[in-house]
């Protein structure tokens, strides 16, 4: 469960009607259908209340981006959101030919990519849920442009889903326009090329077989219709870990996400971390990452790990609870207290974070999800891996392909839905590294997809300046496009620990001096 990366991020308005309110748009979709006479405007006099309740269930950017010139697009919009409540139809899909584009062979790039996360936020009169992303054009003279609407279930990582979907296919994206609505369900608008005709009927095909394939993973629901009501999490074994409800005293919210919430608590007399999931957004894939996250807390013991104190698997109440660490997360420390560390100070955190991972790897885990808001802080300053929402057991294979993780740190194999092993976290570890280095977010100037879409094409953050040189050659080797070329956490720690003393020396003698 992601508690931190992507919140309200955005890196342009939404296109559109300027200034222009909802209220405005509504009128002027209403008038335009009414003109054009459409049978669900001149049929049903209801039309008006049952389009303002269109409106109202999406967010502002959705009315300020409605195109007048294919205004009857709102009206497929409502037939594919009513359609996406039976859970026999979901995904919903709409698949039409927009345009043939002739474009430059020189590299250029075009088209914009707009996201919205699906973690909730308060109401904001600056609601912009479109962010750009920018797509690299084909070496080609015409491209045939196709539109592709998706209406489904709500849930984490949709987007990421969604586009493993129209990659699957041969299709880029060149924009996404993408809603939530507030019952829980979502209408995706992708502009694609990639197909190389203008004819749908073949297109419609591969989307059924890619839907397919994908199948089980649309069964999510905000509404709480899961497998999670037959009485415990996963079936899991009940053991000494189970956590007795009555004994847990839930305090103040400290972070919320798009499927639970987590809580500074007291259980037993200790302060305790408590991440609890909301019955309400339930489905099978959150019950699986609960599930999941549980075995592998109840396995882990060591000092650069946060420590599992147990769970309560009976559904409702489904809850983990881990030691409190009362030092908050790195992103914080770095980002929101805006402190700049020491040198000595940072490699005692990064050698932190490289012995956690390290254990992690030799109990053949990977964890899938390291960034700074996934490594907690004691009393002391010692930094703990935390969060094991989407870590697994690496398969006998060695190797896995589902995408997962926060773009930002995504390693290029994970994002390219390639076969991928312990070294992508070691790629994320690269990122954390120079995030430490610098104090800075990285890409910051970027939406999480564009940067995305640049590591794919070998981006990386600009290496800092006035930065130890042994730093940044072993930060490079870290973000190796290549897996295997990469070190391991065992060899990252040797390095740091080599190093550590060589800058406490340096700093004395310059003191002394």
């Amino acid at each position: 469960m992601d508690l931190t990366e992507g919140v309200g991020e955005s890196s342009s308005p939404p296109r559109g009607f300027g200034s222009f309110s909802n209220y405005d748009v509504r009128n002027d979709v209403y008038n335009r259908l009414t003109e054009i006479g459409t049978g669900e405007t001149v049929s049903n006099p209801e039309f008006r209340e049952l389009l303002d309740a269109h409106f109202n269930r999406l967010p502002a950017s959705y009315g300020l981006d409605v195109n007048m010139d294919r205004v009857e697009d709102v009206l497929l919009h409502q037939k594919l959101l009513s359609k996406a409540q039976d859970p026999e139809e979901r995904p919903v899909y709409h698949i039409r030919f927009l345009e043939n584009l002739c474009n430059r062979a020189d590299g250029d790039y075009d088209g914009q990519f707009s996201s919205t996360m699906s973690i909730p936020q308060p109401p904001s009169d600056e609601d912009n849920e479109s962010v750009m992303l920018l797509h690299k054009r084909q070496d080609v003279s015409s491209v045939p442009i196709h539109e592709v609407i998706f209406s489904t279930v709500d849930k984490p990582k949709l987007l990421s889903q969604l586009s493993a979907l129209l990659s699957d296919i041969g299709l880029n994206i060149r924009e996404a326009h993408v809603f939530s609505t507030t019952d829980g369900y979502s209408l995706d608008v992708f502009v694609v090329d990639g197909w190389p005709t203008e004819d749908t009927d073949d297109l419609y095909k591969a989307m059924e077989k890619a839907v397919a394939r994908h199948e089980g993973s649309w069964s999510g629901s905000s509404h709480g219709r899961c497998a999670a009501n037959k009485g415990s999490a996963g079936q899991a074994k009940i053991g000494d870990w189970e956590i007795d409800r009555r004994l847990l005293k839930i305090e103040e919210r400290i972070a919320f996400g798009s499927c639970g919430d987590l809580y500074r608590g007291n259980y037993l007399g200790q302060d305790v971390a408590v991440k609890v999931l909301r019955s309400e957004r339930l489905n099978a894939a959150v019950e699986e990452e609960f599930t999941q996250e549980v075995a592998i807390l109840r396995e882990v013991h060591h000092r650069n790990v946060v420590r599992f104190i147990g769970a309560c698997t009976k559904f409702p109440h489904l809850c983990i609870v881990t030691e409190y660490m009362p030092g908050g997360s790195l992103y914080d420390y770095l980002h929101k207290n805006h402190n700049v560390l020491k040198l000595s100070q940072l490699l005692k955190f990064g050698i932190d974070v490289c012995k956690g991972m390290n254990y992690l790897h030799q109990n053949n885990i990977i964890h899938r999800d390291l960034k700074t808001a996934n490594l907690l802080m004691d009393t002391h300053n010692v930094v703990k891996v935390a969060d094991f929402g989407v870590a697994r057991f690496q398969n006998q294979e060695g190797v896995m392909t589902a995408e997962t993780g926060t773009y930002r740190w995504m390693a290029p194999e994970v994002i390219n839905h390639q076969p991928y092993d312990q070294k992508a976290d070691v790629f994320s570890f690269a990122i954390v590294l120079w995030e430490l280095v610098t104090a800075k977010i990285p890409y910051d100037n970027m939406t999480p997809l564009q940067a995305a879409l640049g590591v794919r094409q070998g981006l990386r953050p600009d290496l800092p300046e006035n930065t130890h040189p042994k730093l940044l050659e072993l930060m490079q080797r870290c973000w190796e496009a290549v897996p295997n070329n990469r070190p391991s956490f065992s060899e990252i720690t040797a390095e740091l620990e080599t190093l550590l003393p060589e800058v406490e020396e340096t700093i004395v003698a310059v003191n002394g001096s």
